[in-house]
């Protein structure tokens, strides 16, 4: 049954029953651990758990405060499950955190810790919403409020986040993969796996393939493809509602095709993805490329930026696959990050967030792109583009020369005087200036909205073009 705690904000500190000796409470009242109780118990927001529990029948749940905040105190400290409960039981300084200002309280024990994990998965596997997000968003936006920051410029970025797997061969997935999904088989179903394939079983995945010469691979592809297929067809329907079998036809099915003859075999390397399954201790995990290998995903982070803040807050936090492109992760999240900033009007990013759809999706949010690290070859005479108070297109030469561009045949035309472009320094290097086009200078939107972009930068004081580097510390924590 969902009941409130509240019975936290009747206790003093400093009463007799919390702790005997007056020193000892000074100590408390300046420490970590009270700020976290004021800033972050006292600020939780229960009802937000609500639907997890009955509403009017079973017996009432423990303190959810209490519990939620004792789950983000293990998360930042990096206890296991044993050390949080016995700082919560013994650590004074941990109990100050969590509001338990009398010994006599345990609020609970390791099994209410993960029903409770148990519950939010649920949820969140039945409604899409992870309650916790909901948490650090209302706390994040109390403390803005609190702080007085200015949330009108942000900036963001992103690390990968590598997944402690084995870097599987693809050979050696498959065996491991047929391995697991023995585990689950019934002692029946095991004696017959064993009749057929039991040098797999005996040896594991790794040792089977120290025996293998590179000779023998492709044989061994074959013997691997018809396991597969006797797993298949012969015993894994048998076991459709557990994760094991979920695994095993994801395999299956990333990694094999039938031919006509009925027959399956495994697809070529060239029609795999990044986005196949790496491991079995992480199916989320995907492949890429970038700085070196990397198995696993992708996390951005968002901060407000404002000069004058004093302190700044991560206000968005998103983890996609990691072989998913800045910028459509950036797309994915703005309206996340426009829900935290309502009043944001400037986002500085990197050269892989750029992208027409980002564009035109913080044009619509009156947020202005700003953009550092530009991708692309940088054109010899770059054409600077602005759009005037009239809504008129002005477009510049490097060489000053300025014209309002119309439109024509659905694309925009600016149109120079060519005998200036003559005597320009850069005329023989300058597109435009060319033979072919005698100074008509053509574009789309796309491009004009992406020069714009790229050039927003110059709009800005001196001291507002290199904000979006300091987002650097933060990755750096981060991976930390």
């Amino acid at each position: 049954m969902f009941k409130r705690n509240d019975g936290h904000l009747q206790q003093d500190i400093f009463c007799e029953d919390p702790f005997a000796l007056s020193r000892l409470f000074k100590k408390l009242e300046r420490s970590e651990e009270y700020f976290f109780y004021k800033i972050i118990l006292c600020n939780i927001d229960e009802d937000i758990f609500a639907p997890l529990y009955c509403s009017d029948n079973g017996r009432p749940n423990c303190p959810i405060n209490v519990l939620v905040a004792a789950i983000i105190l293990k998360e930042k400290r990096n206890w296991t499950y044993i050390q949080l409960m016995n700082e919560v039981e013994y650590n004074l300084a941990t109990r100050t955190a969590l509001g338990l200002f009398s010994l006599e309280d345990m609020p609970f024990n390791e099994s209410t810790v993960y029903n409770f994990m148990r519950r939010l998965k649920d949820y969140k596997g039945k409604n899409d919403v992870n309650l916790f997000n909901e948490v650090f968003n209302r706390l994040t936006k109390k403390q803005i409020k609190n702080l007085k920051i200015k949330t009108n410029i942000a900036r963001t970025d992103s690390y990968m986040i590598d997944s402690n797997i084995r870097d599987y061969g693809r050979v050696e997935l498959l065996i491991e993969m047929m391995l697991r999904f023995y585990r689950i088989l019934s002692d029946e179903d095991k004696a017959l796996f064993i009749k057929r394939y039991a040098a797999y079983q005996k040896k594991g995945s790794q040792h089977y393939m120290y025996d293998l010469k590179g000779s023998d691979l492709s044989h061994e592809a074959e013997k691997i493809a018809e396991a597969y297929q006797w797993l298949k067809t012969i015993i894994a329907d048998n076991y459709q509602f557990t994760d094991e079998y979920d695994i095993f036809i994801r395999v299956y099915e990333e990694q094999f095709k039938i031919e006509e003859s009925n027959k399956l075999v495994l697809r070529d390397p060239k029609e795999i993805g990044s986005d196949v399954l790496q491991s079995p201790d992480d199916p989320d995990a995907t492949f890429r490329k970038k700085h070196g290998k990397h198995h696993g995903q992708v996390s951005s982070v968002t901060e407000t930026s404002h000069p004058d803040n004093d302190v700044n807050l991560i206000v968005d936090i998103g983890n996609s696959p990691n072989n998913v492109d800045d910028s459509i992760i950036l797309n994915e999240r703005l309206p996340e990050i426009k829900k935290m900033l309502p009043n944001l009007e400037e986002l500085h990013f990197d050269g892989g967030y750029g992208s027409t759809g980002n564009d035109n999706l913080m044009r619509e949010m009156g947020i202005m792109p700003v953009q550092t690290a530009v991708r692309g070859i940088k054109a010899n005479a770059e054409m600077y583009i602005e759009i005037n108070d009239k809504n008129e297109i002005i477009v510049t030469c490097p060489h000053g020369q300025t014209v309002v561009a119309g439109i024509v045949r659905k694309r925009y035309r600016a149109t120079f005087n060519y005998e200036i472009c003559k005597s320009c320094p850069l005329f023989g290097k300058c597109r435009v200036a060319s033979q072919r086009n005698l100074g008509k200078y053509n574009f789309s939107e796309e491009e004009m909205y992406r020069k714009l972009r790229h050039h927003n930068i110059l709009k800005l004081p001196l001291e507002r073009r290199k904000l979006r580097a300091n987002v650097e510390a933060t990755m750096h924590e981060f991976t930390h």
